[in-house]
């Protein structure tokens, strides 16, 4: 399962851009409020309206004064996803989820939902899921419901009103696994991971707990740790590997329990027989594991959003870095993406020009242009030119780092 499309309007200032043909790894760049958090800050809000609701998600982001564009304010955020996914029989559809969220009488409800299909590139598309206002028509998805000689009329619907008109149909109508899409959709978008890691939340040492993933903040390295240790041994020894040959003296990392129920986390400079703990350790030496980690995950996140992750680490290891995030983009995860905001011109130069994205206001709202759209760009990179390189030299119009 994997975007192979966005579109987005008047959420702040992406009043309407649209991104086609998204890969696996994808990298944007651009000055300093051009809207790259702010299109991270769109994943994220898509997985609080399915975790809560619209409201909430709305609320969280200071009200939809605040989250709607400028002088858009009568409008409809509008969210537009074309998304792959996988069904029985080795079938796979691309389907397109859109959501409008709008603001009645100061009351945030979900304007319209729908999740829809078709065969071909041209038609009428199927409506799996239709809701305006909290009430809608689901198609219950048999085994035919995804064929290629499926007929509309014969599709068995379910007329269905939610709870509240700020309730995601998605939320309801996913936990059940007969209507297939809407499931699948919503384990894809309840995967997703937006990463806000701070350093000084992964130093101390937390209350011992399960933790099966790193989570967002940072906050249970040392219990995430603990269990690629216990549960998944061949992990967590690569990992060790990994930091011995990307931080020149660390010869172990190590979670142990402090013997009144908290778990913490020792690293061990060569040098030394006896580690230190997390919370004196460089903040450079936490955030490369932190990554490694993340990036070692047995279960993958299907989207992985990381922003400027540059901070706090030596340039030699951007390369390094770059390299882990690609392997985990497709290839060892088997279709999972990471998106990644950089202010890093050496990050950029280890990135394939397909992969990176900028990003430019112009009158105040934002606009996204692909790099290998760019002719000039992509003859010189053919030349030899590294993409960093190009950045710095102001050839990314719109996107100097300076």
């Amino acid at each position: 399962m994997r975007i192979h499309s966005i579109r987005v309007k008047n959420f702040k200032s992406l009043q309407d851009v649209q991104i086609k043909d998204v890969p696996e790894f994808a990298v944007f760049i651009g000055a300093n409020g051009t809207g790259k958090t702010t299109l991270i800050d769109v994943f994220g809000f898509l997985r609080d309206c399915l975790s809560g609701n619209a409201r909430s998600a709305v609320q969280k982001r200071a009200g939809f004064a605040q989250l709607v564009s400028r002088g858009h304010e009568k409008e409809t955020i509008e969210i537009e996803l074309k998304v792959q996914l996988d069904f029985s029989e080795n079938k796979s559809r691309l389907v397109t989820y859109a959501l409008g969220v709008g603001e009645t009488g100061r009351k945030v409800q979900v304007r319209f939902e729908r999740l829809s299909w078709k065969r071909g590139s041209y038609g009428r598309p199927f409506n799996f899921l239709d809701f305006k206002d909290g009430k809608g028509v689901a198609v219950v998805e048999g085994e035919g419901a995804f064929g290629d000689n499926v007929r509309e009329e014969d599709l068995e619907r379910d007329e269905e009103t939610l709870d509240s008109p700020d309730i995601l149909a998605l939320k309801a109508l996913g936990n059940l696994k007969r209507f297939e899409a809407a499931s699948q959709l919503r384990d894809l978008i309840e995967g997703w991971s937006v990463s806000d890691f701070h350093i000084e939340k992964a130093r101390p040492e937390p209350d011992a707990a399960p933790a099966e993933h790193l989570n967002e903040d940072g906050s249970n390295l040392a219990l995430y740790a603990q269990y690629l240790a216990e549960d998944h041994r061949d992990v967590f020894s690569n990992l060790l590997e990994k930091m011995q040959d990307r931080v020149p003296g660390v010869a172990e990392v190590s979670p142990e329990d402090t013997g009144d129920g908290r778990i913490a986390l020792r690293f061990r400079d060569a040098a030394f027989d006896r580690g230190f703990l997390a919370r004196y350790v460089p903040d450079g030496t936490i955030k490369m594991f932190a990554y490694l980690a993340l990036l070692a995950d047995p279960d993958p996140h299907p989207l992985l959003c990381i922003e400027e992750p540059e901070n706090q680490l030596y340039p030699n290891l951007l390369p390094v870095l770059a390299e882990e995030i690609a392997s985990y983009a497709g290839v060892r995860s088997g279709g999972a993406q990471v998106f990644v905001t950089t202010h890093s011109p050496d990050f950029l130069s280890h990135v394939p020009l397909e992969s990176i994205y900028w990003l430019e206001k112009h009158h105040g709202f934002t606009t996204i242009h692909k790099a290998a759209d760019d002719t000039m760009l992509v003859n010189l990179v053919a030349e030899g030119q590294k993409p960093g390189w190009l950045w710095r030299e102001g050839w990314f119009k719109g996107a100097d780092p300076s």
